[in-house]
């Protein structure tokens, strides 16, 4: 009889049983959810389920003779195993009588120099089995059980907080054993709280051990506790929880820690073994050496034990990932697209200034020493100061630099950090106009000001790089004119969130009750007038805000808020308002003066008021880390607007744990775009947004949460699914509402959509868009119908070379004669055709495709448009694979462009016309070139997140890749050799790797991260392999292929 379902969460296996119970279920009035099994963990579901039917026959079988039959059985499931693969045949059937092997020693005696057979000392839980260890009566402390793993361990790897001699002096003695022999202890642990004893840290590197230590507690709070023992047999064993090294948590204190095996939990030991290796190779986490590092680490933690602020920069500074794709987009902006005025957006804290200096440090890279004149431009004294430091540390160099500011007059005027005040008394006009090489302006919108006009007109340096947080000004003038209009590169925001540099945001959407849909719409977003009549003056509105202050803020009265207002009057009537309602507040504008301004920030960083209201006045150039609470009081239009004013409140500041944002939603106009809104905040693609509101935002920075109340969510989930680009007829009301023809561009920019946006469904065209509006388009061509399905399969293009080939073919008048061309451009427009025709294949020979395409003029015009926007966009430096493997050869790719499948195979020649290739397992061999080609999908399963298929192949640093093999490969095979011994038998490993499979409905491209080298490997069937790139891969790859933020 089947079981009767009670309402409830599952996820379980839709057996006969469970049909049955499904229908009883529906019969009965209940809603029952099914999805068809993911094939990326298809495996892993169907393997539990036959375990566990397995171990109930097993368990159940009669006591008579009961080892012999379950032997019986087994064998009986491994022979039907055996008959689709004959690994089974005879290595898999288990003989009577049936045993356990518990230890294998090199030589009689010794097993690594341990003593072997039944003497040999096991941990005191088996191998095969996980445990919770709660220091109770009974059960084995903590400590002792620690102790009996690190013997039989072939490698252990610690990751703790807290360091203390009365706990490491517990498992001293078998430590030092274990490090007598020459096994590696890797080591990372933290100053943070200052409670980590350098006695420790000396006493393991005395003895062996490899220790690394994090400085920096206030972006990386290391509280983890975990250790993990490997062994080369395959039983590795971890333990997570709460026990620091420390006499108290090891023998006695109320501590929780789970034993983990790696028989019975392999994927979250895994995931253990693969992020502790992304951690090692960060350089947050430094090598601790006693002599070099003992003095550093005493005055950092005498430092954080006394709360004192103390400058520890190293000798060698590194970028983190985030600074190292700006420098990236830098340095594409000006080597490939020739743009040598570069605006670069970060928020305050997030290391402006040391991507300033490090991008300063690469112009020297080609005459070291020989610095290029420098001009160093900010407004305050403590600013220059600051970044004078930095760049010495940086460029080794404590004699570099000058300052001018507050009395300070440079000699030799080689390089200068110049406030502009000091400079704006300089006769600017007697300094030759390219005088300086480099010009860095900080805090880049005071630059709309005539006292920078003034300096920034004159001067005509090689290089301009200005810095901001807020390139919006709230007086409406435009800085990025002095950068052709565009921005270079841009720290997002969660990035910064992810790296610890801002202060997490608990963000809440609260439905208001205002009904905006009808309110006028301008080109720039809402009418303010119409707003305004709506706000002021609405009592209800206000005591809904004050009453969700009361019911999310955990004391009004102690909380330091932004509230940003649509207008004086709005902001003067929310005021008046809070004070009836017992919060201090006061509302200030342009129209209040100067001292009164900053009169009324004082008093809310004291506390004397609550809440401060303003217009558009806080946008930017306040410096209150303190607060605490942003209000968005009206709708902002403007996604850079938004983060700015969100930005007011993400600055750190002692006792402040994270930022609260109460966000008021009303019924919004059909033209706003609560879609961008979100992906700023979050990251997410025009695809992901739409789940993530419904399933609550699961992937966010650490510390953040974004919570709509139902209302809201519903309005927000409505707007992101109208929005400009989600359907045809809202693109064609959008282009309509310019009154005038317009490349496509210019649309995209003007739209705020993205190439993807326009494409975003099969058939979607920028061709039949003007159609649509009646814009001037050539009449349909013979294939456009096809041709349009295939046009978003290029989306993906950023190869520098095949766009500009391309281009150059379609600027034409006719098409080119394939066999006239060289073998590496044929290979190129074989790969571009395979992509637009799809698997509509009819043609003898790639020159009479060719001459199909160029029928449609229409489309042919909007691929060279298109190929353009692509260029224009594209901001990676892409090597040419030939130069970086030292021969000349026909396969036309570049390390770090993105490809479909298709153009990879017909690089390699591997696919033609008339002879198309599949790869089934992700793995190709290329005798001609003798390559192994490397497909690599990081998210296994498409469905959801699935920890048991994460932790296969991943980065762990920008130069080592962890990747699983087929799962038939052996070391002893000849593949196997050939990875293995690639580099003596002169072939090439290429890897190729994607995050996922699908992005929507589109397949997505690879990277092509390049020639790899063999470092190691562990186990097979699969082989897990780690290679070293040739070149490290792009930062923003590696930031979103990396298992863990350190």
């Amino acid at each position: 009889m089947s079981r009767a379902l009670r309402p409830g969460l599952y996820e379980a296996l839709v057996n006969q049983a469970l049909v049955e119970a499904v229908a009883i279920a529906k019969r009965e009035g209940l809603e029952c959810f099914e999805e068809a099994m993911d094939p990326g963990d298809s495996h892993e579901t169907l393997a539990r389920y036959v375990f566990e039917a397995l171990l109930r026959n097993l368990r159940e079988l009669p006591n008579d003779e009961k080892i012999k039959r379950q032997v019986a059985l087994s064998n009986q499931l491994l022979s039907l195993l055996a008959s689709r693969s004959n690994e089974f045949e005879t290595a898999a059937a288990i003989p009577l009588p049936a045993r356990v092997l518990y230890a294998v020693a090199r030589t009689l005696g010794g097993l690594g120099g341990r003593e072997a057979g039944p003497s040999v000392q096991r941990p005191d839980i088996p191998l095969s089995q996980s445990d919770l260890l709660v220091n109770a009566r009974g059960e084995p402390r903590v400590g002792h059980a620690l102790a009996g793993e690190i013997p039989s361990a072939d490698r252990i790897d610690l990751l703790c907080a807290f360091l203390k001699w009365n706990g490491l002096r517990v498992l001293l003695e078998p430590l030092r054993s274990y490090l007598a022999q020459g096994r590696p202890l890797r080591v990372i642990t933290t100053t943070y709280i200052g409670a980590t004893e350098r006695r420790v840290l000396d006493a393991l590197v005395e003895m062996g051990a490899q220790v690394k230590v994090t400085y920096e507690t206030q972006s990386t709070r290391l509280h983890a506790k975990a250790w993990l023992f490997y062994r080369d047999t395959g039983y590795s064993t971890a333990y997570i929880g709460s026990s620091n090294l420390s006499h108290s948590a090891l023998l006695d204190g109320l501590e929780w820690n789970v034993r983990l095996s790696q028989v019975a939990n392999g994927p979250v030991v895994e995931k253990f073994a693969s992020t502790f290796d992304s951690y090692w190779e960060d350089p947050t986490f430094e090598p601790y050496d006693s002599n070099r590092d003992g003095i550093r680490f005493d005055q950092a933690v005498r430092a954080i034990q006394k709360t004192d602020f103390l400058d520890l920069a190293p000798l060698d500074v590194h970028p983190y990932p985030h600074q190292s794709e700006i420098l990236e987009r830098l340095q594409g902006q000006r080597e490939r697209h020739h743009h040598h005025r570069n605006l670069v957006v970060a928020a305050t804290g997030t290391g402006k200034t040391v991507i300033a200096a490090l991008d300063y440090k690469r112009s020297t890279a080609q005459k070291p020493g020989a610095y290029p004149r420098l001009l160093f431009v900010a407004h305050r004294k403590e600013i220059l100061q600051q970044t004078l430091r930095t760049f010495r540390t940086i460029l080794r160099d404590g004699g570099f630099g000058e300052l001018y500011v507050d009395g300070h007059r440079p000699d030799e005027w080689q390089h200068v950090f110049g406030s502009i005040q000091s400079l704006s008394t300089l006769e600017i006009e007697g300094i030759p106009r390219d005088y300086f090489e480099i010009v860095i302006v900080d805090e880049f919108h005071h630059a709309a000001a005539p006292t920078y006009r003034r300096l920034l007109t004159h001067l005509a340096p090689r290089e301009l790089l200005g810095l901001t947080g807020t390139p919006e000004r709230a007086d409406g003038n435009n800085v990025l004119e002095y950068f052709d209009g565009r921005i270079a590169a841009e720290l997002r925001l969660w990035e910064a969130l992810d790296r610890g540099l801002l202060c997490p945001f608990q963000y809440f959407g609260v439905h208001d009750d205002v009904d905006l849909s009808r309110v006028r719409w301008k080109r720039a977003g809402y009418d303010p007038a119409a707003l305004d009549k709506l706000y002021t003056g609405d009592h209800a509105r206000v005591r809904l805000i004050v009453s969700a202050i009361e019911k999310t803020v955990a004391n009004p009265r102690a909380m330091r808020a932004l509230g940003f207002c649509v207008s004086v009057a709005h902001a003067e009537f929310m005021a008046r308002e809070f004070q009836r309602s017992g919060l201090p507040a006061l509302a200030v504008s342009a129209e209040t003066g100067r001292g009164d301004r900053d009169q009324a920030l004082r008093d809310l960083k004291s506390g004397n008021i609550n809440v401060l209201f303003a217009v558009d006045l806080f946008n930017e150039g306040v410096d209150v880390p303190e607060i605490d609470t942003v209000l968005f009081l009206r709708p902002t239009e403007s996604t850079t607007i938004f983060l700015q004013q969100l930005g007011r409140g993400l600055r750190h500041a002692h006792g402040k744990n994270c930022l609260t944002v109460l966000d008021f939603i009303g019924q919004a106009h059909q033209r706003f775009r609560f879609d961008l809104r979100f992906r700023a905040l979050t990251g997410a693609t025009r695809a992901e947004i739409g789940p993530a509101i419904q399933a609550g935002f699961p992937h966010l920075p650490p510390g953040c949460s974004i919570r709509l109340d139902r209302v809201a969510s519903a309005l927000v989930l409505d707007n992101v699914r109208s929005a400009v680009g989600s359907t045809l007829k809202s693109l064609e009301n959008e282009l309509r509402t310019f009154g005038r023809d317009l490349a496509l561009q210019e649309f995209l920019r003007e739209a705020a959509i993205d190439p993807e946006d326009l494409y975003r469904v099969r058939g979607w065209t920028w061709t039949e868009l003007r159609r649509r509006v009646e814009l001037p388009t050539d009449p349909p061509g013979p294939d456009e119908a096809i041709l349009a399905r295939g046009v978003r399969r290029i989306l993906h293009m950023d190869d520098p070379r095949r766009l500009a080939f391309f281009r150059q073919c379609l600027t034409e008048g006719k098409p080119p004669l394939a066999e006239a061309l060289a073998e590496g451009e044929r290979r190129m427009l074989l790969g571009l055709h395979f992509c637009l025709w799809g698997t509509n294949q009819k043609w003898a020979n790639l020159t009479l495709a060719l001459e199909q395409l160029w029928q449609n003029t229409a489309f042919v015009k909007e691929l060279l448009e298109l190929l353009g926007v692509l260029e224009d966009r594209a901001t990676s430096l892409p090597v040419p694979l030939e130069q970086a493997l030292g021969r000349t050869h026909p396969v036309p790719l570049c390390i770090h462009s993105q490809y479909q499948l298709d153009e990879v195979l017909t690089a390699f020649g591997l696919m033609d016309l008339g002879r198309p290739f599949r790869i089934r397992e992700g793995v190709k061999y290329d005798r001609e070139t003798k390559s192994d080609l490397l497909f690599v999908t990081l998210e296994k399963a498409e469905a959801h997140y699935s920890p048991t298929t994460l932790y296969r192949d991943y980065a762990i640093s920008p130069t080592l890749f962890h990747w699983e093999s087929q799962s038939t490969t052996t070391e002893q095979s000849e593949t196997g050799q050939r990875y293995v011994h690639h580099e003596r038998t002169g072939s090439h490993v290429l890897l190729f790797v994607r995050q996922r499979i699908r992005e929507g409905d589109r397949t997505q491209p690879y990277t092509f991260l390049g020639p790899a080298r063999y470092v190691r490997h562990s186990g097979e069937r699969p082989m897990a392999i780690v290679w070293e790139l040739q070149r490290p891969m792009p930062a923003r790859f590696f930031s979103e292929s990396k298992l863990a933020a350190a």
